[in-house]
């Protein structure tokens, strides 16, 4: 049985010059909450992974 992919939520904040990540969870309201909290100059990315293809059989 495959298991359903997991999204995680990346919260990053902008510091010249770069995007530092602040914080990396699964809860979307907790990434959410964080960004809020920061106010400006803040990002939410959602990564989730593509499931695995079953493999063909050989022949």
């Amino acid at each position: 049985m495959m298991e359903k992919p997991v999204t995680t939520y990346i919260v990053s904040v902008f510091e010249k010059p770069h995007w530092r990540t602040v914080l990396t969870t699964k809860d979307k309201a907790k990434a959410e909450a964080l960004a809020k909290e920061i106010g400006d100059k803040v990002r939410i990315e959602e990564i989730t992974p593509k499931g695995n293809r079953p493999e063909k059989a050989a022949g």
